[in-house]
């Protein structure tokens, strides 16, 4: 695993804490859990309980929906935070489709670290938006 301080640099390039300062940074690399997936590992399962938020360091996966692939996601890209915040099961697989190294943020603990860093939570509203407009593209 990769030290603390390189840690904070990856992710101030990422826009989801784009608005942070350092000391905030620091505390978000301290509150969230780095962890490995191989390639083919389910992070998250399809009418599961999702228990997590992830930030992806590196690597990438595949955002699959009864068996088809609908998205990738790679560095800085998010997910798990619509089932936090629902509190329902994914609908989506999430599988690594290669070596993929996350910060993971336990469930309890989203709402507070969200209610914490507002700017955050807005650029996640961001992001959202994007996919939701992406999706409505994709039915049209």
């Amino acid at each position: 695993m990769v030290e603390r301080a390189e840690l904070v640099d990856a992710i101030a390039s990422f826009a989801l804490f784009g608005d942070l300062t350092g000391p905030q940074l620091e505390g978000i690399v301290h509150l969230f859990e780095e962890t490995v997936f191989s390639e083919g590992d389910k992070v998250l399962r399809q009418g599961l309980t999702g228990s997590a938020f992830y930030v992806i360091l590196d690597g990438e996966a595949a955002v699959v929906v009864d068996g088809t692939e609908r998205a990738r996601l790679g560095r800085g890209e998010f997910f798990g935070e619509v089932s936090l915040m629902l509190s329902e099961s994914p609908i989506a697989d999430v599988v690594a489709t290669r070596s993929l190294r996350c910060l993971m943020l336990a469930g309890p603990a989203f709402e507070s670290f969200l209610v914490a860093h507002p700017r955050v939570m807005y650029r996640m509203l961001q992001a959202q938006a994007r996919r939701l407009r992406a999706a409505n593209r994709w039915r049209s």
